[in-house]
Protein backbone atom coordinates (compact mmCIF):
# COMPACT_ATOMS: atom_id res chain seq x y z
CA UNK A 1 0.00 0.00 0.00
CA UNK A 2 1.24 3.48 -0.92
CA UNK A 3 0.37 6.85 0.56
CA UNK A 4 0.78 9.65 -1.98
CA UNK A 5 0.57 13.07 -0.37
CA UNK A 6 0.48 16.45 -2.06
CA UNK A 7 1.36 19.28 0.30
CA UNK A 8 -0.39 22.63 0.19
CA UNK A 9 -2.68 24.98 2.07
CA UNK A 10 -6.46 24.45 2.23
CA UNK A 11 -8.79 27.23 1.14
CA UNK A 12 -9.73 28.93 -2.12
CA UNK A 13 -7.32 31.83 -1.58
CA UNK A 14 -4.37 29.40 -1.83
CA UNK A 15 -5.50 27.59 -4.98
CA UNK A 16 -2.96 27.70 -7.82
CA UNK A 17 -0.27 29.31 -5.64
CA UNK A 18 3.35 28.19 -5.75
CA UNK A 19 3.02 26.43 -2.39
CA UNK A 20 0.07 24.35 -3.65
CA UNK A 21 1.60 22.52 -6.61
CA UNK A 22 1.51 19.35 -4.48
CA UNK A 23 -2.29 19.65 -4.37
CA UNK A 24 -2.32 20.23 -8.14
CA UNK A 25 -0.49 16.93 -8.71
CA UNK A 26 -2.88 15.03 -6.44
CA UNK A 27 -5.80 16.54 -8.40
CA UNK A 28 -4.14 15.40 -11.65
CA UNK A 29 -3.69 11.87 -10.25
CA UNK A 30 -7.30 11.80 -9.05
CA UNK A 31 -8.43 12.76 -12.58
CA UNK A 32 -6.17 10.06 -14.03
CA UNK A 33 -7.69 7.41 -11.75
CA UNK A 34 -11.22 8.79 -12.11
CA UNK A 35 -11.74 9.40 -8.38
CA UNK A 36 -12.63 12.33 -6.15
CA UNK A 37 -10.94 13.09 -2.84
CA UNK A 38 -14.30 13.14 -1.07
CA UNK A 39 -13.49 11.22 2.11
CA UNK A 40 -12.26 12.97 5.26
CA UNK A 41 -10.08 11.39 7.91
CA UNK A 42 -7.18 12.52 10.09
CA UNK A 43 -7.37 16.17 8.96
CA UNK A 44 -7.13 15.22 5.29
CA UNK A 45 -9.19 14.70 2.11
CA UNK A 46 -8.42 11.38 0.50
CA UNK A 47 -9.40 8.70 -1.99
CA UNK A 48 -8.36 5.06 -2.34
CA UNK A 49 -7.60 3.40 -5.68
CA UNK A 50 -5.90 0.29 -7.01
CA UNK A 51 -3.02 0.53 -9.47
CA UNK A 52 -0.52 -2.12 -10.54
CA UNK A 53 -2.08 -4.49 -7.98
CA UNK A 54 -1.34 -2.02 -5.18
CA UNK A 55 -3.72 -0.13 -2.93
CA UNK A 56 -3.04 3.58 -3.24
CA UNK A 57 -4.22 6.41 -1.02
CA UNK A 58 -4.19 9.92 -2.50
CA UNK A 59 -4.11 12.53 0.28
CA UNK A 60 -4.37 16.30 0.56
CA UNK A 61 -3.82 17.35 4.19
CA UNK A 62 -6.41 19.90 5.33
CA UNK A 63 -3.96 21.29 7.86
CA UNK A 64 -1.87 24.25 6.83
CA UNK A 65 1.45 23.46 5.18
CA UNK A 66 3.51 23.81 8.38
CA UNK A 67 1.39 21.14 10.11
CA UNK A 68 1.21 18.59 7.24
CA UNK A 69 2.65 15.83 9.43
CA UNK A 70 -0.46 16.02 11.66
CA UNK A 71 -2.39 14.40 8.80
CA UNK A 72 0.33 12.22 7.23
CA UNK A 73 1.42 10.43 10.42
CA UNK A 74 -2.05 9.20 11.51
CA UNK A 75 -2.72 7.92 7.95
CA UNK A 76 0.54 5.97 8.02
CA UNK A 77 -0.24 4.50 11.43
CA UNK A 78 -3.86 3.64 10.64
CA UNK A 79 -3.12 1.97 7.30
CA UNK A 80 0.23 0.47 8.35
CA UNK A 81 2.22 2.31 5.68
CA UNK A 82 6.00 2.14 5.92
CA UNK A 83 8.11 5.25 5.12
CA UNK A 84 9.46 3.59 1.95
CA UNK A 85 5.85 3.52 0.65
CA UNK A 86 5.27 7.22 1.32
CA UNK A 87 5.55 9.66 -1.59
CA UNK A 88 5.35 13.37 -0.73
CA UNK A 89 4.90 15.96 -3.49
CA UNK A 90 6.09 19.51 -2.76
CA UNK A 91 7.10 22.84 -4.24
CA UNK A 92 10.80 23.73 -4.39
CA UNK A 93 12.35 27.19 -4.82
CA UNK A 94 15.92 25.92 -5.16
CA UNK A 95 15.75 23.72 -8.26
CA UNK A 96 15.82 24.99 -11.85
CA UNK A 97 12.44 26.22 -13.07
CA UNK A 98 10.92 23.78 -15.54
CA UNK A 99 12.22 20.70 -13.71
CA UNK A 100 10.83 18.01 -11.44
CA UNK A 101 13.20 16.21 -9.09
CA UNK A 102 12.62 12.86 -7.42
CA UNK A 103 14.59 12.11 -4.26
CA UNK A 104 14.54 8.76 -2.47
CA UNK A 105 15.23 10.42 0.90
CA UNK A 106 17.01 13.38 2.45
CA UNK A 107 16.56 16.41 4.65
CA UNK A 108 13.67 18.86 4.56
CA UNK A 109 15.90 21.75 3.55
CA UNK A 110 13.92 24.97 4.05
CA UNK A 111 10.53 23.35 3.39
CA UNK A 112 8.32 23.56 6.48
CA UNK A 113 5.82 21.02 5.16
CA UNK A 114 8.56 18.42 4.76
CA UNK A 115 9.94 19.36 8.20
CA UNK A 116 6.52 18.70 9.72
CA UNK A 117 6.23 15.28 8.03
CA UNK A 118 9.78 14.25 9.03
CA UNK A 119 9.23 15.40 12.64
CA UNK A 120 5.88 13.62 13.00
CA UNK A 121 6.91 10.28 11.44
CA UNK A 122 10.44 10.53 12.88
CA UNK A 123 11.91 9.33 9.59
CA UNK A 124 13.32 10.98 6.46
CA UNK A 125 13.62 7.86 4.30
CA UNK A 126 10.61 8.50 2.09
CA UNK A 127 10.34 9.55 -1.53
CA UNK A 128 9.73 13.16 -2.37
CA UNK A 129 8.83 14.65 -5.72
CA UNK A 130 9.77 18.31 -5.96
CA UNK A 131 8.34 20.73 -8.50
CA UNK A 132 10.29 23.88 -9.32
CA UNK A 133 8.26 27.03 -8.61
CA UNK A 134 10.98 29.51 -9.66
CA UNK A 135 13.45 31.45 -7.53
CA UNK A 136 12.32 34.10 -5.09
CA UNK A 137 13.12 37.67 -6.17
CA UNK A 138 15.49 39.36 -3.69
CA UNK A 139 12.93 42.06 -2.85
CA UNK A 140 10.26 39.53 -1.79
CA UNK A 141 9.71 37.79 1.52
CA UNK A 142 9.81 33.98 1.16
CA UNK A 143 6.33 33.49 2.65
CA UNK A 144 4.85 36.09 0.28
CA UNK A 145 6.60 34.49 -2.68
CA UNK A 146 5.43 30.90 -2.08
CA UNK A 147 1.88 32.13 -1.46
CA UNK A 148 1.86 34.11 -4.73
CA UNK A 149 0.29 32.90 -7.95
CA UNK A 150 2.29 32.11 -11.09
CA UNK A 151 2.44 34.49 -14.03
CA UNK A 152 0.68 33.23 -17.17
CA UNK A 153 3.98 32.20 -18.79
CA UNK A 154 5.15 30.46 -15.59
CA UNK A 155 1.82 28.65 -15.33
CA UNK A 156 2.29 27.10 -18.78
CA UNK A 157 5.53 25.51 -17.59
CA UNK A 158 4.17 24.57 -14.16
CA UNK A 159 1.21 22.80 -15.77
CA UNK A 160 3.76 20.67 -17.65
CA UNK A 161 5.64 20.06 -14.38
CA UNK A 162 2.39 18.89 -12.75
CA UNK A 163 1.83 16.44 -15.62
CA UNK A 164 5.45 15.23 -15.36
CA UNK A 165 5.12 14.78 -11.58
CA UNK A 166 1.97 12.70 -12.14
CA UNK A 167 3.97 10.55 -14.58
CA UNK A 168 6.75 10.29 -11.98
CA UNK A 169 4.32 8.88 -9.40
CA UNK A 170 2.98 6.34 -11.90
CA UNK A 171 6.52 5.30 -12.85
CA UNK A 172 7.48 4.80 -9.19
CA UNK A 173 4.40 2.64 -8.66
CA UNK A 174 4.99 0.68 -11.88
CA UNK A 175 8.75 0.12 -11.45
CA UNK A 176 10.72 1.84 -8.67
CA UNK A 177 12.19 5.14 -7.48
CA UNK A 178 15.54 4.72 -9.26
CA UNK A 179 13.91 4.03 -12.63
CA UNK A 180 11.67 7.07 -12.16
CA UNK A 181 14.65 9.26 -11.18
CA UNK A 182 16.55 8.18 -14.31
CA UNK A 183 13.58 9.02 -16.53
CA UNK A 184 12.34 12.23 -14.90
CA UNK A 185 15.21 14.10 -13.21
CA UNK A 186 17.01 15.02 -16.46
CA UNK A 187 13.96 16.51 -18.21
CA UNK A 188 13.86 20.29 -18.67
CA UNK A 189 10.49 21.69 -19.67
CA UNK A 190 10.05 24.76 -21.84
CA UNK A 191 6.99 26.86 -22.65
Amino acid sequence: MYLIVGLGNPGRQYEKTRHNVGFDVIDKLADHFGVKLDKLKFKGSYAQVRYENEKIILLKPETFMNASGESVQPFMNYFGIEPENLIVIVDDIDIKFGTVRIRANGSAGTHNGLKSVINRINNKNFTRIKLAVNQKPTYMDLADFVLSKFTDSERKIVDKEVELAKDAVLEILKSDVNTAMNKINSIELKE
